[in-house]
């Protein structure tokens, strides 16, 4: 999941500026002494506990994990080729795929993958060498998209990781942790990006940092994560309702942010927050999950509101529908709405590819890459006095909300800009004027109106997602957006307005848990797609990911919940999931994207070992937030590590905010551009006149395409020929763009 509420910490405030660095072996190339611990092993009758199961709630050193050598597992190459091909490409990337999930596609020479409107075809590398388009491969499991890659991109590279060399962004490190999904696996050390050797007939990396900056507090705390006094609490741009201190509609008030989005609805600001506040007094139905009212709403956000804001609010019950709805004397003041900014985060990460509307071929795909989101994350609160107290009169409570924008920037060089303009953040000497007039120059590229023309409203919203106690007796996740929702037709389109409710992604109907782990729904699921989409082969915890999406409805039952009540459920049982290394992956992925996973047991988010609950931020707590150990492992150089909650092991070791500064960087000073051909439908009606078409899915998702392998070398050429027939518009793409689809939504 998308990490919900990657909330902040107190470690990231003005302690943050102390620069606790990531303790790894390797921040001085040296990699000797290293304490290898071996994976989690299983059998076929299942897995042991061995010592993972000893480790939950502890975190440990990530100098511990295993050293791998990326130089002999390489992922992705690019080599120089001999001639242009028909379209003009001049570059063979080689990128090794997993094996074809369905043996129907297995052994195949060709594979189809991607987005089905926009296609990419790869052929296997060995077959490019035997027709003499290649001169070397690099091994039986790469395959080959074409593209043009410049020595002058590689260059830009060289010269970026120079600049980390330099310590511009502080002290630096020659390790990179590897990651499977969100857990820290291994470590490694890349190769250095070289355009001497871009070659013909010589394949090299041609992405990752092989010198990167360490993790630390300051880091996160200025370009991943930020919770500072000096910018949640700026008197320039943000106003705290507890206080009165600031700027009433500054530029990172909630009062700002809705103003944006309204415009266009049709509503004035206050009309829209209002109607969307009402939202909780009645039940609402979504995908066939009833959604209980919760009005207390009503008393603790709406009235004390009105109060402050000078008028009366008065509940209303329509005698023959029963619905409720809100009466004011005068419009809400938004200035002073209660709504307490606690972090402004940089969510660049969830910029990966993922599964796009039209559907995909496989769990690998070449779909554009986005900048990720920008989110702001608030605190609600009741203050009294309202506007004129301290942060003990403040009235904080247990209610986060955090608006979660798409960056409107897609294509290579818009994302490597907009990480590069986060990176940049952490080489002012702190929260100086000039780096607050920078991130304010990035926020309102997103949120002010017309940035995003083809969205509701014209607004970049994703969604609004909110989590809280404070309203009910048990915890509740809701989410809300500017977009059409129609379930049985299976479409999100965005549409103007008002905002309406949504389904929790990647989370099932509360009414399919059962506590034994006993649902059929559940059981057929993670037996069936999760199991199908896994990364092969699986190997615990070191390799654990899979590419899935939760339907609206599966096996012809509603699947998809309304909202997600958490405790119970606080995590997802699957009881028909075999005891093996593919069981226990495909049960944990799936729990750990829920609400429920990620929100409690599956991120240890429930108090164990001293970490949050039920939040990755406490909403309680003082200015800067205290963050989940899910989010910082219990500081930099640490994992925090999470027993299985199925199977006891293994133990899952996090530290997300690691991985979020690797991929940052991994854009920032890393990533080269390329120009690729994206295909059109018309590939796969073309590839049909051949024989089967190599896409590895069920072929009951695409019932007209015949699914099969191409073997033949003389197919794989006519299917190189027809390229230039069936090829869509190029475009600009980080060299990255083929990978595994990544399902992570929170």
């Amino acid at each position: 999941m998308k990490q919900r509420f990657v909330l902040a910490s107190a470690f990231l405030g003005a302690a943050a500026l102390s620069g606790a660095v990531l303790a790894l072996h390797g921040c001085s190339g040296d990699t000797t002494g290293e304490h290898d611990q071996p994976a989690v092993t299983c059998g076929p009758d299942g897995c042991g506990g061995g010592s993972a199961t000893g480790s939950d709630g502890v975190s440990t050193p990530i100098s511990a994990l295993p050293l791998v050598d990326a130089a002999s597992n390489a992922q992705l190459l690019g080599e120089l080729l001999a001639k242009p091909t028909a379209l003009g490409e001049t570059t063979a990337l080689q990128v090794r795929l997993p094996p074809a999930t369905h043996q129907s596609v297995g052994g195949s020479l060709v594979r189809v993958i991607g987005d089905v409107n926009n296609p990419h075809v790869v052929f296997s590398s060995d077959a490019l060498v035997r027709l003499g388009l290649l001169g070397k491969s690099p091994g039986p499991d790469f395959f080959t998209a074409f593209a043009t890659l410049t020595s002058d991109e590689l260059s830009k590279v060289q010269a970026n990781q120079r600049q980390i060399a330099s310590g511009a962004f502080g002290q630096t490190t020659t390790e990179s942790v590897v990651f499977a999904s969100r857990a820290a696996t291994a470590r490694t050390s890349f190769p250095a990006v070289d355009p001497s050797q871009f070659v013909v007939g010589n394949p090299i990396a041609v992405n990752r940092c092989s010198i990167r900056p360490a993790s630390t507090l300051q880091a996160w705390g200025q370009s991943l994560f930020i919770t500072s006094p000096q910018v949640v609490l700026d008197p320039a741009r943000t106003w705290d309702p507890c206080t009165g201190a600031g700027t009433q509609g500054g530029v990172w008030t909630f009062a700002h942010l809705m103003r944006e989005m309204a415009n266009g609805s049709g509503k004035t600001p206050e009309d829209f927050v209002k109607d969307w506040l009402s939202l909780w007094l009645n039940t609402y139905t979504v995908n066939g999950d009833a959604v209980a009212a919760r009005t207390q709403m009503f008393n603790q956000v709406i009235q004390p509101w009105a109060t402050a804001s000078g008028v009366v609010a008065t509940l209303v019950t329509d005698p023959i529908t029963g619905v409720r709805s809100v009466n004011l004397t005068g419009p809400l003041k938004l200035n002073i709405a209660p709504y307490r900014l606690l972090s402004i985060v940089n969510r660049i990460d969830l910029g990966t590819t993922t599964a796009g509307g039209g559907g995909t071929y496989g769990s690998v795909t070449g779909s554009p890459v986005t900048a990720g989101e920008l989110r702001f994350i608030f605190g609600v609160v009741q203050p009294n006095p309202w506007g004129g107290g301290n942060d003990a009169t403040c009235g904080k409570k247990l209610f986060t909300t955090i608006f979660e924008y798409g960056v409107p920037r897609t294509g290579c060089a818009a994302v490597v800009n907009w990480a590069q303009q986060w990176s940049s953040l952490q080489t002012f000497p702190g929260f100086t004027a000039a780096y607050l007039t920078q991130l304010q120059s990035m926020t309102e590229s997103v949120v002010l109106h017309g940035k995003a023309p083809a969205k509701g409203n014209q607004n970049a919203i994703d969604q609004i997602r909110t989590n809280e106690i404070a309203l009910g007796g048990q915890w509740e996740l809701r989410e809300f957006t500017l977009t059409n929702e129609q379930p049985p037709a299976n479409i999100d389109p965005p549409a103007s307005g008002e905002l309406r409710t949504h389904t929790v992604a990647q989370t099932p109907d509360d009414a399919l848990f059962s506590p034994t782990g006993a649902n059929v729904t559940i059981n057929n699921f993670v037996n069936g797609p999760v199991t199908a989409g896994l990364k092969l082969p699986v190997v615990l915890p070191n390799q654990c990911d899979a590419s899935y999406t939760v339907p609206y409805s599966f096996g012809g039952v509603a699947v998809r919940g309304g909202h997600a009540l958490v405790a119970p459920p606080d995590f997802w049982l699957a009881n028909a999931v075999p005891g093996t290394p593919n069981g226990i992956c495909a049960r944990h992925q799936f729990s750990l994207n829920t609400c429920q996973g990620c929100h409690h047991n599956d991120s240890g988010t429930n108090g164990l070992g001293g970490s949050t609950n039920f939040t990755h931020v406490t909403p309680l707590s003082t200015i800067p937030v205290t963050l989940s150990k899910f989010l910082t492992g219990g500081g930099p150089g640490l994992t925090f590590n999470v027993n299985d909650t199925q199977f006891g092991a293994p133990a899952w070791p996090f530290a997300d905010l690691n991985r979020r500064l690797q991929r940052l960087f991994d854009l920032s000073h890393c990533t080269s551009c390329i120009t690729i051909f994206p295909m059109t439908p018309k590939l796969v009606d073309a590839i049909q006149s051949f024989g089967p078409v190599p896409v590895d899915v069920n072929p009951g998702d695409f019932p007209n395409v015949k699914v099969g392998p191409i073997t033949d070398l003389s197919i794989v050429q006519r299917v190189i020929d027809l390229r230039p027939q069936v090829a869509a518009a190029s475009r600009n793409e980080p060299v990255d763009v083929i990978r595994s689809i990544d399902n992570s939504v929170h």
